[in-house]
């Protein structure tokens, strides 16, 4: 008994293959059906191509399986994405994520203490920094006063220096005057002595008489000290 397998195309019988039994050929039959038919063959038609009519035979019609649609997806296939995103999602917020902020955490406190401890550095700096203008200004000061002292020093030193000085030779000169009027006194003495002799021989010749000494002492000295105020 020959097997009748029936190719379908959108809905429509392309091809109707014969599959004899033993000791037959195999019949191919297009089949293109016109419109508004139903895509059926009928079995008288099947048969006549064949060439075999029998009241017992009967052809059997089989429609081959399309397959698997490739668009639409298997419930597997959406279950198992599903399935291992959770499972991602799971670790990356109970595992992942945790060490994350922990790790930027601790990044943050290090960069935090860092810039604490640059800022107590600085601090330190400013507080040195004012110290040691602070101990400058403080030196100068001292310098200041350690020179202005040594400068009065000085000037004690050298005023008391002239002083001295000064009165070593106003004692000098005062020793000198002393000698220069004692040893003029005594040139004026003298000068006063040999005048008043001269004179008194003069007058002894003059007069032929000579004259008291007193009195021309007396004359000859009152001349002399009125030529010399003059």
């Amino acid at each position: 008994m020959p097997t009748a397998i029936v190719t379908q195309s959108n809905g429509q019988i392309t091809k109707v293959l014969l599959v004899p039994s033993e000791g037959t050929e195999d019949t191919v039959v297009d089949a293109v059906p016109a419109e508004g038919t139903e895509d059926t063959v009928p079995e008288a038609q099947v048969m006549a191509s064949t060439g075999a009519v029998a009241e017992n035979t009967s052809a059997t019609t089989t429609v081959p399986d399309k397959g698997p649609n490739p668009i639409a997806a298997e419930p597997k296939e959406i279950l198992w994405p599903a399935g291992a995103f959770f499972v991602l999602l799971v670790v990356m917020r109970y595992v992942l994520f945790p060490k994350l902020k922990k790790g930027m955490d601790q990044r943050y406190a290090s960069i935090r203490s860092n810039v604490e401890g640059a800022e107590q550095v600085k601090s330190n700096a400013r507080a040195d920094v004012a110290s040691y203008e602070a101990a400058v200004a403080a030196v100068k000061v001292e310098a200041a006063a350690r020179i202005d002292a040594a400068r009065q020093t000085l000037d004690n030193e050298r005023t008391a220096r002239l002083a001295e000085v000064n009165a070593r030779i106003a004692s000098a000169r005062a020793d000198a005057d002393s000698a220069n009027n004692a040893a003029r006194s005594a040139g004026q003495a003298q000068v006063e002595t040999a005048v008043a002799t001269v004179v008194a021989q003069a007058a002894e010749l003059a007069t032929g008489t000579r004259p008291d000494a007193a009195v021309v002492a007396q004359t000859v000295k009152q001349v002399m000290e009125s030529a010399g105020s003059r």
